[in-house]
């Protein structure tokens, strides 16, 4: 899925698989959302795209087992962009939790 320049903004929700859950139970709120920036971040290194992690609309990711996450500037494949985050971020996540993490979320584009 690719969005050309100016395309309007991207509401996804990154929707953790039951293995993801758990997981995340092992972290604050304030935690998952500095995680997951950070590594948003870095990787708007590499793909042309700009994240915002709106906190109001994240104040019970455990809770809600999503992550929202707005895209905007979009010009690169978001499938990729997420795929990439979702094998960057098991790197944090598991040094909190046992055994071999999967897939911890899955991505959810909202129109």
């Amino acid at each position: 899925m690719v969005h050309g320049k100016g395309a309007q903004k991207l509401n996804v929700h990154l929707n953790f698989t039951n293995k993801g859950k758990l997981v995340i139970e092992n972290f604050n709120n304030e935690e998952l959302i500095e995680i997951f920036s950070r590594y948003m971040n870095t990787l708007t290194k590499k793909y042309a795209v700009d994240v915002n992690v709106p906190e109001e609309a994240n104040q019970n990711i455990v809770q809600d087992g999503s992550f929202k996450v707005v895209l905007s500037n979009v010009q690169c494949d978001v499938d990729t962009f997420f795929k990439e985050l979702g094998r960057d971020i098991k790197i944090p996540l598991k040094k909190r939790s046992e055994g071999k993490l999967e897939n911890v979320f899955k991505i959810q584009v909202m129109e």
